[in-house]
């Protein structure tokens, strides 16, 4: 069996396309990615803590704005109290100033009256009124009603007599000899006994049982002849002597 030679050349087998990793550029991207994210979550962080430093910035600034206001209200009502304070002050010294006034003028009425009283005391009562104290006393010579008693008193610059003393009381067992009316009645409201000048009754000298406004319709005081408890009742058109009182 012939054998054939064959000339072979050695052939250099082509190399082969060299396949990339596909790992790599996922890679490359994937850190990419979390670079920008990284990126995005810094900047969001720094954007959050300049949005909170901001806010912490107006949040002092309000702060002390407020705290400002506040020192500045309690200065206005330190201010303020201290105000009130002069002027409660000043309020109590001028009320010790008016109370002083009024004292003073009260020792100053006093003294007007009791140089009135001593001048009254050194002036003449008119012919036949008879002279006590401060007063001047008339006892009339005819009777009338009670009004009518009181109209002739007015007329002669007087009136019925008002009895504001015991001692005036005393003396009408000199000055009077009969029963007489007197300035005291209780027209305007029963039981409420006023004299002509408007003062209310404080003296009492009603006799026994007296007022007692016998069948209604006893309005007006009259005095009893020579009774210390001398003051009864009668109905006012009842016909009787009076007295008279007036300042010389």
């Amino acid at each position: 069996m012939e054998e054939i030679y064959v000339n072979e050349r050695y052939v250099k087998p082509a190399n082969k396309p060299s396949i990339k990793n596909p790992t790599a550029p996922r890679s490359y991207k994937r850190s990419f990615y979390l670079v920008v994210i990284l990126s995005l979550g810094l900047l969001a962080g720094l954007l959050t803590l300049a949005f909170y430093y901001k806010n912490s910035l107006q949040d002092s600034a309000e702060y002390l704005s407020m705290s400002n206001k506040l020192s500045s209200i309690t200065e206005e009502r330190e201010l303020l109290n201290a105000n009130v304070s002069a002027v409660s002050n000043q309020l109590s010294s001028m009320t010790e100033e008016r109370d002083l006034l009024k004292a003073n003028l009260t020792e100053m009425t006093k003294e007007m009256e009791r140089l009135q009283s001593l001048f009254n005391q050194n002036k003449a009562c008119p012919a036949g009124w008879s002279k006590f104290s401060c007063s001047c006393y008339l006892l009339s010579e005819r009777s009338a009603s009670w009004d009518a008693a009181r109209k002739n008193c007015r007329d002669r610059g007087a009136d019925l007599m008002v009895i504001d003393t015991p001692e005036e009381q005393m003396i009408l067992s000199v000055i009077i000899t009969e029963d007489a009316w007197i300035g005291l009645n209780d027209k305007e409201k029963e039981g409420t006994w006023k004299w002509v000048d408007g003062t209310p009754l404080t003296l009492r000298y009603w006799a026994g049982d007296q007022p007692d406004n016998g069948g209604g319709l006893e309005d007006c005081a009259h005095i009893i002849n020579n009774n210390k408890k001398s003051w009864n009742d009668l109905p006012c058109s009842t016909s009787l002597k009076w007295i008279c009182e007036k300042i010389p």
